[in-house]
């Protein structure tokens, strides 16, 4: 293997490591100033794009024991890695091509699993992640207070009684 190739697919390779998803795009038609308004946006969701050669890809995807993608591969593609949030950079993405009508997601592989172009559409519409978390307390948070105000019912019953008695009793004078 020469050695300029074993460099991309290095570089490919540790990309790829980066991240335990990897969204593949058609990148074809877009300008160098638009590449780098992407890559500013991806930044911060802590993702990178990177255009890469179809075949240093299959081999880096390979040697890591990702799944097959071969059937997008074609064309020029560029790679959408890294990061934790993968709902984030999947809606950065998305709402980027759509607004440039010249890019288009062929593909991603999340995991294990190799999902489609419009997985990563439905991925997107997902709510970000800190969204989530406070979905998830509002939900654990629910059963404790309505134990609290089950609890404090009778008493609060009990005070809105005494109460109407002392503004009853007020009021006679």
């Amino acid at each position: 293997m020469r050695l300029a190739k074993k460099y991309l697919i290095d570089e490919v390779e540790t990309h790829l490591k980066k991240s335990d998803w990897v969204i593949l795009a058609d990148y074809s038609g877009i300008t160098v100033e638009e590449t780098a308004e992407l890559r500013e946006k991806l930044s911060a969701d802590g993702a990178e794009f990177h255009v890469v050669k179809n075949s240093s890809f299959r081999v880096a995807a390979k040697s890591l024991g990702l799944p097959e993608v071969d059937d997008v591969l074609s064309g020029p593609t560029a790679i959408i890695v890294g990061g934790k949030n993968s709902p984030g950079a999947a809606k950065t993405v998305t709402a980027f091509f759509k607004d440039k009508k010249k890019v288009e997601v062929k593909s991603a592989i999340l995991g294990d699993k190799v999902i489609t172009a419009d997985d990563v559409k439905a991925l997107a519409e997902l709510p970000s992640l800190d969204a989530l978390r406070a979905q998830l307390l509002g939900l654990l948070n629910q059963p404790g207070t309505m134990f609290v105000r089950l609890l404090n019912a009778p008493a609060q019953n009990l005070a809105n009684v005494l109460q109407a008695k002392v503004r009853e009793e007020g009021g006679e004078e």
